[in-house]
């Protein structure tokens, strides 16, 4: 199934171009794991201020860090789908 998958892109990448298509799952697919981390980890978040809000800032500094590493990865996988969709 997948030989035959292969097979008919390559007969029709040369009649469409599939730039596009390889960009916009570069940056669909890159998306998907820091949206689920992001959700994670505000989930766990406001678990933990529930039970210690005198916590809040610690909690609150170590989450923004953790959502600007996950959005960091995202920021990565937008710079792939520009790079397949105008450089190569």
């Amino acid at each position: 199934m997948l030989a035959n998958l292969v097979t008919v892109l390559a007969e029709i990448s040369g009649e469409i171009d599939l730039k596009p298509i390889g960009a916009g799952l570069a940056i669909g697919l890159g998306a998907i794991g820091p949206a689920i981390g992001i959700g994670m980890l505000v989930s766990k978040a406001m678990e933990a201020l529930g039970r210690n809000p005198e916590a809040e800032a610690s909690i609150r500094a170590n989450m923004i860090v953790g959502i600007a590493f996950a959005e960091a990865i995202a920021i990565y996988a937008l710079i792939v789908g520009i790079i397949i969709a105008f450089v190569l």
